[in-house]
């Protein structure tokens, strides 16, 4: 059953009766009047509180989603300081492992050094002696140098 339809027919029906009696003085009439489809006047109780339960989650929602972008840009954050102290720790490890090897090899040279100095093996000359030049009675000859002989082949 229509119900706009029904009232329609009411309408019309209480506004021929007050025209006859002469209440109204200017009765407005729609001859072509076409009223036709569902109306819902009436929100019921139902329905308000399922729009209530929707507004709340999607509240809900929203806080979420603002909670979830919040946390995501302090996760990116720390993140980011993360990947920095992890650069200056690879920077730090390098110069570290550099002067390592400076040190160690530094180490060797004094180890070196104070084993020597211990067992006194490196002695300074105490006197220096002068040797007059010795005229050597054995004569050198000067031999032509010998190169190698080339072969020289025709046809190659």
């Amino acid at each position: 059953m229509n119900t706009a339809r029904v009232r329609k027919l009411e309408l019309e029906v209480s506004e021929e009766k007050y025209s006859n009696q002469s209440y109204v003085n200017n009765p407005i009439r729609e001859e072509n009047q076409v009223i036709e489809g569902y109306f819902q006047k009436e929100i019921s109780q139902k329905a308000m509180a399922i729009r209530k339960v929707n507004k709340t989650l999607c509240g809900l929602l929203g806080v979420a989603v603002f909670i979830a972008f919040v946390g995501y840009y302090f996760a990116m954050s720390n993140e980011l300081t993360l990947n920095k102290l992890s650069r200056q720790i690879t920077t730090l490890n390098d110069e570290n492992a550099e002067l390592q090897n400076q040190l160690d090899r530094l180490k060797s040279f004094n180890n070196v050094d104070s084993k020597m100095m211990q067992y006194n093996m490196l002695q300074k000359a105490a006197k220096v002696i002068e040797v007059p030049a010795v005229t050597s009675a054995v004569s050198i000859d000067n031999k032509p140098e010998k190169t190698a002989s080339f072969n020289w082949a025709v046809g190659y």
